[in-house]
């Protein structure tokens, strides 16, 4: 597997934290050419500093995923730098708390424009040169896609969404030989809650908590997700398409609590 890599191009947005720059550095490991996207510029520059240092080629783009011009950019930019696409992954994600009673429309159209919207744009820009080279697309969605949560109303129905797009993808792009699959992650510790409101205090509390409402007993690592994320881009998954896989301690089978 990882020999499958060593020409491929893989297109990343989210790669300056998280699940997504682990992701990046996996299929750097693997040989992949990296076109990473993110907003933060510095963020960029030293994930280049890791992927270079694997031999892996490198492109930074800093974008606003939520403007469709400069989603036009991203898949512009990496066309002519590397001459296609190989894989795409969706790993740019926001979230924010909020109740159907509370919930402002700018804060439901913001969790909107990233979480669903821009893996929507992204999809259809880089289809043409997907479809040529017979490749595929990962989206990170999350438990909140599968099961209902309280207080982050926005957050699970835009999830909920993604995974819809994945499935009605995958069986319109079946015929053409493109996959579309998504992995579906508990918590996993990154920066995401804390860019979405929580502070050190709360966030730790969280973690704490949620090593309880996981079977296992604790929360995910961002490069364990980027495994499964790598697998489902592999060959080795050649004849999996429409699935949304949860990658989550077995939180998902669980009732609330």
């Amino acid at each position: 597997m990882e020999k499958d890599f060593g020409k491929k191009v893989v297109l990343i947005t989210g790669a300056t934290s998280g699940i997504g720059k682990a992701t990046a550095l996996r299929f750097a490991q693997a040989g992949a050419g990296i076109a990473a996207v993110g907003r933060a510029e510095q963020a960029l520059l030293q994930l280049q500093r890791q992927v270079e240092a694997t031999g892996a080629p490198y492109l930074a783009i800093a974008a606003n995923l939520s403007l469709e011009q400069e989603a036009d950019a991203v898949i512009a930019t990496t066309l002519k730098r590397f001459g296609g696409i190989d894989v795409l992954v969706n790993a740019a994600g926001h979230i924010s708390s909020g109740t159907i009673e509370n919930t402002t429309l700018t804060a439901w159209n913001a969790m909107f424009e990233i979480n669903l919207r821009a893996p929507f744009l992204l999809m259809q820009k880089a289809l043409p040169t997907i479809i040529e080279r017979r490749g595929n697309i990962v989206n990170v969605s999350s438990v909140t896609g599968l099961r209902a949560f309280p207080g982050v109303l926005a957050y699970c129905v835009s999830k909920a969404g993604l995974d819809q797009l994945t499935r009605c993808a995958a069986l319109e792009l079946a015929a053409k030989g493109v996959r579309v699959n998504a992995v579906n992650p508990g918590v996993v510790v990154t920066e995401i809650h804390k860019r979405g409101g929580m502070n050190e205090q709360e966030y730790e509390a969280f973690l704490q908590h949620s090593k309880t409402t996981h079977p296992l007993g604790r929360v995910g690592q961002a490069e364990e997700v980027a495994e499964l994320i790598f697998f489902l881009a592999s060959e080795r998954a050649s004849w999996i398409t429409g699935a949304t896989y949860s990658i989550d301690g077995g939180r998902s089978q669980t009732c609330a609590r």
